[in-house]
């Protein structure tokens, strides 16, 4: 059965019913336990946005990764930060378009923002790095 805390094949079931690795962030899981067909309608709602053609793909991810940054959203800071490097961005364009944020959202929220970005960035950089060879 299903709840609202373990969705069925969650932690402790040996999660047959979905594998983590299905999901872009953990919470997704959960939320499609719950509301599958809302679940599937925001993604695809998400992917139209994915899919527009302007901005250019690495300027479309450095928005994203700001407003995650303002937002407090660590988790979407590190995978915008991820998805910019693997389109591109050098660190110095994702922790720029980071710092912007901090004249009218404060320092804390970038230097807090800062580790998850790096990690992501590095983690999209080495991504690149393998489709690239």
């Amino acid at each position: 059965m299903t709840s609202l805390t373990e969705p069925e094949g969650g932690p402790g079931t040996g999660r047959s019913a979905r594998d983590d690795d299905e999901w872009v962030f953990p919470f997704e899981r959960y939320f499609h336990a719950v509301v599958p067909g809302v679940h599937e309608s925001q993604n695809a709602w998400l992917s139209e946005i994915d899919s527009l053609r302007a901005p250019d793909r690495k300027t479309h991810e450095l928005i994203r990764l700001a407003c995650t940054v303002v937002l407090g959203n660590r988790p979407g800071v590190e995978r915008h930060a991820m998805l910019a490097a693997e389109v591109g961005a050098t660190w110095e364009e994702v922790a720029g378009s980071m710092v912007l944020t901090e004249p009218a959202f404060g320092l804390l929220r970038v230097v807090e923002a800062l580790p998850w970005a790096r990690r992501g960035w590095e983690q999209g950089r080495l991504r690149a790095e393998e489709d690239g060879d």
